[in-house]
């Protein structure tokens, strides 16, 4: 599994976060670390994150310490933001072109469409609507079959 692989916002906060999918996250990030893949985003994830992170805390669905750990663990993630010259245009050809109301999630799929890499993300929505076979939903993760 070597190579590059793009992330959004919702498969990194099931890492950050408590989630019924955060044992695949974590097991799918373990293994991409191990195979020394590197891991590439969209340049509005880093926005997304740090908001949903505080959202989280000023909400109190975390408490303010386990806030910060977070937003310290994601710091150390080592996700490399990627913006191609090109990603508006094509992110908003692409939300178009799949009928999406917003153009952010296309912004991760535009990303991994100009890498020629997979998308792993936690929206089972963004799946079931954009059927390219190089969008991934970290619920259909199994370690045997990647």
């Amino acid at each position: 599994m070597a190579g590059k692989v793009c992330v959004d916002a919702s498969l990194v906060l099931m890492l950050l976060l408590p989630h019924e999918l955060t044992l695949q996250a974590e097991t799918v990030w373990r293994r991409w670390l191990h195979d020394g893949t590197e891991l590439v985003t969209a340049p509005l994830f880093f926005a997304e994150v740090t908001s949903v992170l505080r959202e989280s805390v000023y909400f109190g669905r975390i408490l303010a310490e386990e806030g910060e750990g977070a937003f310290n663990a994601f710091l150390k993630l080592g996700v490399k933001g990627v913006g191609p010259a090109d990603l508006q245009p094509r992110a908003w050809d692409l939300a178009r072109e799949h009928h999406r109301p917003r153009a952010y999630d296309a912004q991760y799929l535009a990303v991994a469409e100009g890498l020629a890499c997979e998308i792993w993300t936690g929206d089972r929505r963004l799946v079931n609507s954009v059927p390219v076979p190089w969008l991934r939903w970290i619920g259909d993760y199994r370690p045997d079959r990647v």
